[in-house]
C-alpha cells in the first residue's frame, strides 16, 4: 500500500482528537435523526397480505410472530430470477446474528421477495441462512412499497422508487420497511428506507469505512462491481 501522510506520534494524536470532535458531533446528529425518524407519523395498512411461508400461508399479522414490531427487508429475488441479487445478499449476510437480539427488543424479522417460496428455499439452502423468507408473489405488497416494477417502467426510466420518479436497472429493488402493531389491533406502515439508506445496516460497510483504503470502490464500473455472493469469491 503506498504511504500517506506520515507524521509523528504527537502530531498524530492532535488530528485525531480534532476529528473525535466531529465524530462526536456526527453521533449526536444521528440519535437526533433517530429519535425524529421515530416520531414520525404512522399510516394503517389496510390490505390483508398473505404470504406464502414454509409450513403454510401467513397473513401479515402473522409476521409480528406475537411481537409488537416487524422489520421486513425487501429482498430482490424476482419470479424469473435464477439467484438471489448479489448486494441483498450482502446485506443478509448480517441478518442471522441480528435476528435474536431483535427478537429480544420485541422486533420480529423477515425477508420477502417476489419469487415463489419454491425459488427462495434453494437460495436460502445454498447460502446457509435461517433467517425467515416468505414470498409476496401472489400479493401487491411488493408493488405497494414500491419495490417491483413493470419491465416497461424499467425500460422508460420510469420507476417510482426512494420516493420519487427515477430510473432504477431492474424490476426488483431492495428496501426496509417497519411496521408496528397498535393497541387497537391494526397494523400500521411506521417506515420504510431504501437505496443508500440501507448502508447503516451493512456492518462490513462500516467495518471498510474505518479502514485506509476505505471501501476502495473508486475506478469501478459501478460501487458493488467488486461484490461477489459470498459462496462465489476466490481463494
Amino acid at each position: 500500500m503506498k504511504l500517506s501522510n506520515i507524521v509523528s506520534q504527537q502530531e498524530w494524536l492532535k488530528a485525531r482528537t480534532t476529528f473525535l470532535d466531529r465524530e462526536k458531533a456526527f453521533t449526536r446528529a444521528r440519535d437526533d435523526l433517530s429519535t425524529a425518524r421515530r416520531a414520525l407519523p404512522w399510516v394503517r395498512v389496510e390490505k390483508d397480505y398473505v404470504f406464502a411461508a414454509p409450513g403454510g400461508d401467513k397473513s401479515l399479522a402473522d409476521l409480528f410472530d406475537g411481537r409488537d414490531q416487524l422489520m421486513v427487508y425487501h429482498f430482490m429475488l424476482g419470479p424469473d430470477w435464477k439467484q438471489g441479487c448479489k448486494a441483498c445478499s450482502y446485506l443478509a449476510d448480517h441478518f442471522d446474528p441480528a435476528v435474536i437480539h431483535l427478537a429480544n427488543r420485541d422486533v420480529s424479522f423477515v425477508s420477502v421477495s417476489r419469487a415463489p417460496l419454491d425459488q427462495i428455499e434453494p437460495f436460502k439452502k445454498r447460502m446457509g441462512w435461517t433467517f425467515p423468507w416468505v414470498s409476496s408473489f401472489e400479493t401487491d405488497f411488493n408493488w405497494d412499497f414500491h419495490v417491483s416494477f413493470e419491465q416497461a417502467e424499467v425500460d422508460a426510466g420510469e420507476t417510482h422508487y426512494n420516493y420519487r420518479l427515477t430510473r432504477f436497472p431492474e424490476t426488483e429493488a431492495p428496501g426496509l420497511s417497519v411496521f408496528a402493531k397498535g393497541d387497537d389491533g391494526a397494523i400500521y406502515h411506521t417506515y420504510s428506507t431504501y437505496a443508500r439508506g440501507l448502508d447503516i445496516f451493512i456492518s462490513a460497510y462500516n467495518l471498510l469505512d474505518h479502514a485506509p483504503k476505505g471501501r476502495d470502490e473508486d475506478g469501478l464500473p459501478y460501487a458493488m462491481d467488486w461484490l461477489r455472493h459470498h459462496d462465489r469469491y476466490g481463494a
